[in-house]
């Protein structure tokens, strides 16, 4: 609810960071990567005036890896949430506009709302709609995440 500062433990010092994780197959992977690490690197010194990106495989399925990026540069004081938006914004369209998932096994939420709306297929959305009205018809678990 108060990200990203408790996502980000450097933030009383000054650091705007995050990660990002995605899935992508084999046959895509290096010049996603080489894309997704421009682009990022690109970001971070427009936000920042540079910074660091890393990436290691949190999972590798015969299909492909699934890449966790995590990223830092040094924030201005009392621009740190629009810093961390306009990251998260390039991070997140650096990985749909290359063709991996918004995300891999940390679920949506929030954060990842207008790039999952770029990716969920429209009969997925009805069929989650569906199950959700009939498990949840008050729609107190999660209200507005998944399901509008």
């Amino acid at each position: 609810m108060r990200a990203p500062y408790q996502r980000n433990l450097t933030a009383g010092m000054g650091v705007v960071g995050d990660t990002f994780e995605t899935s992508i197959t084999w046959d895509r992977w290096p010049s996603f990567d080489a894309n997704v690490r421009a682009a990022m690197t690109g970001a971070l010194q427009r936000v920042c005036g540079g910074g660091t990106l890393s990436c290691r495989f949190t999972h590798v399925y015969t299909d492909g890896p699934a890449p966790y990026y995590s990223f830092s540069g040094m924030g201005r004081q009392g621009a740190e949430i629009e810093m961390w938006t306009e990251l998260k914004k390039a991070a997140s369209d650096a990985v749909i506009a290359n063709g991996g998932t918004i995300t891999h096994h940390h679920a949506v939420g929030r954060d990842h709302m207008p790039w999952y709306r770029q990716q969920r297929p429209e009969l997925f959305h009805s069929a989650l709609k569906a199950a959700k009205s009939a498990l949840d018809p008050k729609g107190i678990l999660n209200p507005g995440i998944l399901v509008d």
